[in-house]
């Protein structure tokens, strides 16, 4: 990183040590406006900080005016911070003279022998490992603002008292926190969880949470998006399986997914045996490979799945589409020869490429290394990590390293789409994988004639088909391009005497294969154009009687709002163009 970005948020560090000595600042103006307060912990997260206070009262929007004022107030007191450390005794004894319960915990998990460092501002004294600013004159008073109130257990525990968690967010600059905060007021306009309920897609019950059901709307989306991923697919020389749903505790112990994953798998009992509903593909894939012989000559081999798949989520996680406990995960498994690993996986980033592409979503790329729980040895980790490394460095991609975040069986790309709000979310993967062929004894007969153990990446573009749904609803504000859209066109007729003309207009569209709908209502036509364009419809066609005299078609785009009169056959040409190409 350049010296002049090393202060600036472009660094990561400083953006979490600026952010970090806010939530501090955040503390100071609760001790001052309520002493009685006890504080917990603060630090700084992805969009902003938070800190948690135990209080005998309930903060309200009220009292977060008054301490973003109290913050705004100590920022313009350019109070030196100072750091200091103590011995685990002196530091224990300061935070209980202080009347602070749960910073004497904190210390008290700490080593016996550990010198513990505080943080000091003012008249406020803070435990803290830090790094902080040298003063809170650094951070701009008009750039802090405080969000929003929740609750949150101690330490993360139900178990243990909860606490009231303030998060806010703070920027060197007004208008970058301006910019924040009209992308998220942009961001509640397309939650998907709203438009998904307003345009039909999806609806989730009490009696199925973490369950999701697709309606008529969404089915369509849904059947489309699948569609498309398997004509990419077959493109790139993918075959296509279905591996059982609920498989035996044996076949999971084999995979290690018993000892590394069981919490998070719903299990049964079957013929009084232990089985499992699959939380991945990938074991019943190996079975698949293994169910027949194999010869160099047909490596590498691409095995596609569209798979459903349960994972336990615990409840206070879900959230729409984007966290749920039952998905479609568009997996694939490609077993190898050593020699092909790296052309494999730059064929998987090139496709990658493409149909991000097709959605208009750009991507960052994270190399996550071997765990703490990992299988396999480091030899082999440092050379599938080297693997993947030269491969994407060849195609001219940059990465960033994750470090300890792989897959137990192996390291991993993870890719971070960017949505038109510039929001990040994790959808593809590409991991490498020495492990599960070891222990499925997968095999291929050489060119040598000898048997040799193929290598596997497990790879998924979208990740999950429902979550990507909820992605692309948010990129899309529900406004789909016309190709995916659920109702690509909605015929309008002006009077009942256009209906007639109208029919056959919807019977040309629906036999050229297009999605079509008629809004044969006794409505004023300004009235149906609203409606459908509150549903988002990618076009309108009005008739009436002058249309119906001249042979033609009045045709009103949604992205543009403008409407030209046009012949059928054009208006059919044109939106075939648009499909074929899937163009935004």
């Amino acid at each position: 990183m350049s010296e002049e970005n090393k202060y600036t948020f472009e660094n990561p560090e400083y953006r979490d040590t600026y952010r970090h000595t806010v939530s501090h600042m955040l503390a100071q103006a609760v001790k001052r406006l309520y002493p009685e307060v006890k504080l917990a912990i603060g630090p700084a997260i992805e969009t902003g900080f938070y800190y948690d206070f135990d209080a005998p009262f309930s903060f309200t929007q009220e009292n977060l005016d008054a301490l973003e004022a109290e913050m705004k107030k100590i920022s313009k007191e350019k109070l030196p911070i100072e750091r200091f450390e103590l011995p685990r005794a002196e530091a224990r004894k300061l935070m209980e003279d202080k009347g602070e319960p749960y910073k004497v915990q904190l210390i008290d998990d700490l080593p016996e022998d550990s010198t513990i460092s505080f943080y000091k501002q003012g008249e406020f004294t803070d435990l803290c490992a830090g790094p902080h600013l040298d003063s809170t004159g650094r951070v701009k008073a008009n750039g802090i603002k405080l969000m929003n109130v929740t609750g949150a257990y101690w330490r993360g525990d139900s178990n243990n008292k909860m606490l009231q968690r303030i998060y806010g967010t703070a920027f060197p600059k007004k208008d970058e926190l301006d910019a924040y905060l009209n992308m998220l007021e942009e961001a509640k306009k397309r939650d998907h969880r709203r438009l998904g309920k307003e345009l039909g897609l999806f609806m989730l019950t009490e009696e199925g949470p973490g369950f999701p059901f697709f309606l008529p709307n969404g089915m369509t989306l849904k059947n489309t998006l699948i569609d498309y991923w398997r004509e990419v697919h077959k493109r790139y020389g993918y075959v296509e399986v279905s591996t059982p749903v609920i498989l035996s505790r044996k076949l999971w112990e084999r995979s290690g997914h018993w000892d590394h994953y069981k919490n998070n798998m719903y299990t049964t009992v079957i013929d009084e045996e232990d089985f499992a509903i699959k939380p991945m593909n990938c074991p019943g894939g190996m079975l698949v490979y293994k169910s027949q012989p194999h010869s160099y000559r047909e490596l590498p081999l691409r095995v596609g799945e569209l798979g459903l798949v349960h994972r336990h989520e615990l409840s206070g996680a879900l959230h729409g589409l984007f966290r749920v406990r039952c998905f479609t995960q568009d997996d694939a498994h490609i077993f190898m020869t050593p020699d092909q690993m790296k052309d494999e996986i730059k064929n998987t980033v090139k496709l990658f490429d493409e149909v991000y592409s097709v959605f208009g979503l750009s991507y960052k790329i994270e190399l996550s290394t071997m765990p703490e729980d990992h299988i396999g040895t480091e030899e082999q980790w440092e050379h599938n990590q080297d693997i993947l490394k030269e491969a994407i460095s060849e195609m001219g991609k940059d990465y960033v390293i994750n470090e300890g975040d792989g897959a137990f069986y192996g390291p991993k790309l993870d890719f971070h789409l960017a949505d038109s709000l510039g929001r990040t979310w994790q959808c593809g993967t590409i991991q490498l994988d020495s492990q599960l062929p070891e222990r499925f004894a997968l095999e291929y007969i050489g060119a040598d004639g000898e048997k040799h153990r193929p290598i596997m990446i497990h790879r998924v573009v979208l990740g999950s088909i429902e979550r990507f749904i909820g992605v692309i609803t948010e990129h899309f504000a529900g406004a789909f391009p016309t190709w995916l859209a659920p109702e690509q066109v909605r015929v309008m007729p002006m009077t009942d005497r256009n209906v007639p003309c109208s029919e056959e207009v919807v019977k040309q569209l629906t036999d050229a294969g297009f999605r079509v709908s008629m809004d044969d209502r006794n409505e004023k036509i300004g009235y149906k154009i609203r409606e459908a364009q509150v549903h988002k419809v990618p076009y309108m066609v009005v008739i009436g009687d002058k249309d119906e005299e001249k042979g033609i078609i009045s045709v009103r785009e949604r992205k543009s709002g403008e409407t030209t009169p046009m012949e059928l056959s054009a208006f059919i040409e044109k939106l075939s163009y648009e499909v074929k190409e899937k163009l935004r």
